[in-house]
């Protein structure tokens, strides 16, 4: 039995059963009642329509994991990944369009299994619950749009890292990283105004006293905005949220429409106040150089599996080549990325609160921030008491109840000081 499919093979199925864990250990987090914090924010109907809500999402999560470890394990040991590389070389067109060709053949493979838990999460569980607002028009536009950036952005991209790895010797997964950094950081500054206006629409926030209240706050803390405006997120979902696009003076607070029918003035403000202090404290750049970080260090262990005749082995291959390595390297390297995932999360919930904090002592107010913060939380029916082992695998945001109980300590120690 080959080693590396051994250890393949493994990986997916202890992956598969701390995920499966995490999720029915949340189930049993479930509590019949809501916490007292949320005690005369529910009425009886709404939480129990919110643990209606927990568990048939997971339930479907359940299922959609099973079967897509099914598929992959079939596909790996039927030998799949060979087949589509004889596939992608029979045009003869060399090694970097072979690649492109077996990367998009792949990807679109994996596309038309996510499809239909696709449609059913959007135009079934969504829909039952109430939050989607998608028409099947927008929902095929947004799959055309989907794979024509990948094809626009990332074609080019994966041509290059496969360029550098065929002609560049042992430098080449430092070149591929520093072609890779410089696409992530073009993109932050293409995404608002070419890419996410591709799906939703923009326009400059329409209610005047809002801006006013939203101006003067930005001008005493000195943030220079390029704009204030509203995106059409209604046109997918009715869920709620705020968030900061652009660099330097290209700054912009955009607010989903959803979330300025469900806050208050003050509430709004105090939701912006913390969106304004992650930039503040310079927690956007920060994520951005961690994963930078995190794909050097990839690209660096994968120089090490490039022509490694066993990994391929495994996967039944008659040829060795760059784009496969790529792939079957990302089998490999999970227990990796799940590991600086938990860290990246646990920094990303510090953060969370650091911001929290920001908001209050910058003048937002700690009851408006609170409100608006159980205002979402009922309206997105999120899960109140989560399993620490889901918050440690997944959550970027500390559950709410942890933040409002923070966020409670400090409007304490306020009074005290007043």
């Amino acid at each position: 039995m080959n080693f590396y499919l051994v250890c393949i093979c493994t990986l997916l199925l202890l992956n598969y059963l701390l995920e499966t864990s995490a999720t029915l250990l949340n189930l049993r987090a479930l509590q019949p009642q809501p916490p007292l914090e949320f005690a005369n924010d529910y009425s009886t109907t709404e939480y129990a329509r919110m643990l209606d809500y927990t568990r048939q999402r997971t339930r479907f999560a359940l299922l959609r994991d099973t079967v897509l470890l099914l598929l992959t394990l079939a596909f790996l040991l039927a030998g799949g990944f060979n087949q589509l590389d004889l596939l992608a070389r029979s045009p003869g067109l060399g090694p970097i369009a072979s690649g492109l060709l077996f990367t998009g053949a792949l990807g679109l493979l994996a596309a038309l299994v996510q499809l239909p838990f696709s449609i059913y999460a959007t135009f079934g569980l969504e829909a039952r619950f109430g939050f989607n607002t998608t028409s099947p028009q927008t929902f095929v536009l947004d799959l055309l749009k989907t794979a024509f950036l990948a094809v626009l952005l990332g074609g080019p991209l994966l041509a290059a890292i496969l360029w550098f790895f065929e002609k560049s010797g042992p430098l080449a997964w430092l070149y591929a990283w520093l072609a890779v950094s410089g696409f992530m950081l073009i993109v932050q500054f293409l995404a608002p105004t070419f890419i996410l206006p591709l799906f939703n629409r923009f326009t400059p926030l329409s209610d005047q006293a809002l801006r006013e209240v939203i101006s003067t706050y930005a001008q005493r803390q000195h943030f220079a905005l390029e704009g204030i405006y509203t995106m059409d997120g209604s046109k997918r979902s009715t869920r709620a949220n705020a968030f900061f696009t652009g660099f330097g003076r290209f700054k912009r607070i955009v607010f989903f429409d959803t979330l300025l029918n469900q806050l208050s003035h003050g509430e709004i403000l105090a939701v912006l106040a913390h969106e304004m202090g992650h930039h503040k404290l310079r927690h956007v750049p920060l994520m951005l150089v961690l994963a930078i970080a995190q794909t050097g260090f990839m690209f660096y262990l994968l120089s090490f599996f490039l022509d490694n005749e066993g990994l391929f082995a495994a996967f039944a291959m008659e040829h060795i080549s760059v784009y496969a390595a790529l792939i079957f390297f990302g089998f490999l390297y999970t227990p990796i990325a799940t590991l600086l995932d938990m860290a990246v999360n646990a920094l990303s919930r510090r953060h969370e609160y650091q911001a929290d904090r920001f908001a209050v002592i910058s003048g937002a107010g700690v009851f408006d921030l609170i409100s608006g913060l159980k205002r979402l939380t009922v309206k997105n029916l999120a899960t109140l008491t989560p399993h620490p082992l889901a918050v440690l695998l997944h959550y970027s945001h500390p559950p709410m109840l942890s933040r409002i109980q923070a966020l409670r300590r400090m409007a304490a120690a306020q009074q005290k000081e007043c």
